[in-house]
């Protein structure tokens, strides 16, 4: 997924402007009026939805209505949906593969002296 895609929904006000483009097409200043921001605000988080091809523009006369590109939506609902269903792997090996450093920091960690007496109580 692109960092652009990602940085777009990211912001509170970017992400209320797509809830409100996603039920119809509006123009800037009825974007504006709908959402309780100023019109170059609406205008600058618009250019930053279109850069990240969530949205797109229809010229209506002196107008442009934007609108959700919804195949854009879909496909990075496809790609987190992937993640989704990714199964993690079981960790393996002394450090189960990271950095002692990190290891240490980690919930499955356990220390080297009461892994010692684990061993001990086996026996």
């Amino acid at each position: 997924m692109d960092a652009k895609i990602l940085k777009a929904l990211g912001d509170p006000k970017r992400f209320l402007l797509l809830q409100l483009m996603s039920q119809r097409g509006y123009c800037v200043g009825a974007l504006a009026h709908a959402s309780g921001l100023s019109e170059s605000s609406v205008s600058q988080h618009l250019k930053i939805l279109r850069e990240a091809g969530l949205v797109y523009g229809v010229k209506r006369g002196y107008y442009t209505h934007y609108c959700v590109d919804k195949e854009a939506l879909g496909r990075i609902i496809d790609e987190l949906n992937q993640m989704r269903s990714i199964r993690r792997k079981p960790c393996e090996g002394p450090f189960y593969g990271c950095p002692e450093a990190e290891y240490i920091q980690c919930r499955a960690y356990v220390p080297p002296e009461k892994r010692m007496k684990e061993e001990e109580n086996l026996c």
